[in-house]
């Protein structure tokens, strides 16, 4: 039986995330598998690459063979020179933490002007000239 390691792919239309599985070359992408050894999930900003490098490093020494996207995950995290006796790769990268945005008080905001509008409205505009207007023919009748 000839055994592959593999992506299976799970999640949504657009937003693809996959398992690295051990599976029958024989069987479909989605299929059965023998075992479940890491996640790989692209969509992350950086991508999310998890690998059981115990479980990785046995099942490449049975003679499984991992696909052409496998190996590239596998290179990635160090598996395969690991497997291969070749120098590690240097480490990937992590997400860095986000600061805490601070707050508007922290920024030395003002309650001043607090629910007024930036801008006049337009209808206040024509109601105010209309005024103006009413009042000015008024004064120049009397």
């Amino acid at each position: 039986m000839a055994v592959k390691i593999k992506l299976k792919r799970l999640g949504k239309i657009r937003s693809p995330h996959y398992r690295i599985v051990v599976a029958d070359s024989r069987t479909r992408r989605d299929g059965r598998a023998i075992e479940e050894i890491g996640l790989y999930h692209p969509v992350q900003n950086p991508s999310r690459i998890e690998v059981d490098s115990d479980r990785a490093q046995y099942w490449l020494s049975v003679g499984a063979q991992p696909t052409e996207p496998v190996l590239a995950i596998l290179k990635k995290t160090g598996d395969w020179q690991k497997y291969k006796g070749e120098p590690a790769p240097p480490p990937l990268l992590q997400p860095a933490e986000k600061a805490a945005r601070p707050s508007f008080e922290a920024l030395g905001g003002d309650d001043e002007g607090k629910g007024e509008a930036i801008t006049p409205k337009k209808k206040a505009e024509k109601k105010d000239e209309a005024k103006a207007e009413s009042s000015s023919s008024e004064s120049t009748e009397a």
